[in-house]
């Protein structure tokens, strides 16, 4: 955990949370915000700031019109995942701020997201906390569950067979500074992710999903040099689908 990282409880922050991520991260629970980042704890969740921006992530904000209002069929990850299956279940191994899984858990998957990083996985699991208590958006966000750890670890040791594997390891440095926002900002400060490319992709291919879905830039190679099953292409990003 960085050293720099300093963790704050406010007005109506639930301690008990605070000191656990404490113990979790060896951090120090203090008064005021510290030098570099901060991680604080108050009545209306979790939050990070530091550079003079905060960031909390809110599904509310940023996901409700998108899975409202008959949108939901045209983002082009439901397109594709979908699936009538009962029960289905995915797996994002790259997990971030859940975005692209709050996606999957709307097209009914129940959505089990990896993120190594504690500082994102406090704010993750605060987002789908506050999402619970939205009328449109309590069913999905029950359809999320948070593992704070590595994903090429879970990966290899998954008991229950699994639908789709989703992974997404563009990091966000590739991005020209002037379109990075405020989030990634704040989180491209925090340590990048441990796992490599392939090591990711070789875990997927183990776990023996029916399918793995890979995020790509529009222009990049294919993941560890491999050639998906078939392709679905955006402006920017596009998904290599493989089929296994």
């Amino acid at each position: 955990m960085n050293d720099k990282i300093a963790v704050c409880l406010g007005k109506g922050g639930q301690r008990d949370m605070a000191e656990a991520f404490c113990r979790r991260t060896g951090a120090q629970l203090q008064d005021k915000p510290g030098d570099f980042l901060t991680v604080r704890f108050d009545s209306r969740g979790v939050s990070l700031s530091g550079f003079g921006l905060t960031y909390q992530g809110d599904f509310v904000e940023t996901m409700l019109h998108r899975v409202t209002r008959g949108r939901l069929q045209h983002e082009m990850l439901v397109k594709a995942v979908k699936s009538d299956k009962e029960g289905r279940k995915a797996i994002d191994a790259t997990a971030g701020m859940g975005e692209d899984a709050f996606l999957m858990a709307a097209q009914g998957y129940e959505v089990t997201l990896y993120e190594q990083n504690p500082v994102i996985a406090a704010l993750l699991k605060d987002a789908i906390r506050r999402a619970k208590k939205n009328m449109d958006l309590k069913d999905i966000a029950g359809r999320m569950k948070v593992i704070e750890g590595n994903s090429v670890e879970g990966m290899s040791k998954l008991l229950d067979p699994v639908d789709v594997i989703y992974l997404d390891p563009m990091f966000p440095a590739r991005q020209k500074s002037s379109l990075i926002n405020k989030k990634l900002q704040l989180i491209q400060k925090l340590e990048p992710p441990c796992s490599g490319e392939k090591d990711l992709f070789d875990a997927a291919i183990r776990a023996n999903p029916d399918k793995i879905i890979v995020k790509r830039p529009l222009k990049s190679e294919c993941l560890a040099g491999r050639e998906p099953s078939y392709t679905l292409k955006g402006k920017a990003i596009r998904y290599d689908c493989y089929v296994l």
